[in-house]
């Protein structure tokens, strides 16, 4: 039986439903400060970022210079909302008791919040140590630099890889890795033009839950 191919999960918006709940933490934090208006819709064009690249993008589009002093404080924040509200995506966890192979975490977040995501929705128990943060690598979503990572954390071939993610930004750093890429409008933050912007990005296939993601990997030689 050939082996079977490596999946690469994004965390936030693909394994917990996370990401309207970042976007409250960072609203929050930065009206804290004296910067009020950074809304969802202004989050949303940030998604699959890591931090320093989300205050950023902020600053671009707000002209907020948020202090860097106080960066701890969005942290501080999306912790206490997530370990009051966080929860899976639907349907997650049996997805995941039923595929087999490797399987990693390539996350735009910090470790310490990867960590804390899958342990308060009871996911932590299908990845053990195989979780890999941006901050592992030089360049951030869309650059390839983290699936890039976890592929030889893994000792797989990239060609063989298949990404899931949900941002435009995470499937430009998948393709662009040489690698399969799967988007996911799943998320409580899913909008409009969500799965249209995925396949413009370069995703192979866009799904809406994972029962669609199984019967796509099927065709891709993962049992699912």
């Amino acid at each position: 039986m050939p082996r079977p191919r490596p999946i690469i999960f994004d965390c936030d918006g693909v394994l917990v439903d996370s990401e309207p709940l970042a976007a409250r933490a960072y609203e929050r934090v930065y009206e804290k400060h004296g910067m009020p208006g950074v809304h969802g819709g202004i989050i949303a064009q940030c998604v699959g970022m890591k931090q320093s690249d989300i205050i950023a993008r902020i600053r671009e589009l707000t002209g907020h210079q948020f202090p860097a002093a106080a960066a701890g404080d969005i942290w501080a924040e999306t912790k206490m909302l997530f370990t009051e509200e966080l929860k899976p995506t639907p349907g997650i966890a049996a997805f995941l008791e039923t595929i087999e192979g490797d399987r990693c975490v390539a996350s735009s977040s910090s470790i310490e919040r990867i960590n804390h995501s899958l342990a308060v929705t009871g996911l932590a128990q299908f990845f053990g140590e195989a979780i890999y943060s941006s901050s592992m690598v030089k360049n951030g979503k869309p650059a390839p630099d983290i699936f890039l990572f976890a592929a030889a954390r893994m000792g797989a071939d990239p060609a063989d890889c298949i990404v899931i993610e949900d941002s435009p930004f995470g499937i430009q750093g998948a393709v662009a890795a040489g690698m399969k890429a799967i988007g996911y409008t799943g998320g409580g933050h899913t909008y409009a033009d969500h799965a249209a912007r995925l396949t413009a990005a370069g995703a192979d296939f866009v799904c809406a839950d994972w029962q669609e993601i199984s019967r796509q990997l099927s065709g891709l030689g993962v049992p699912a």
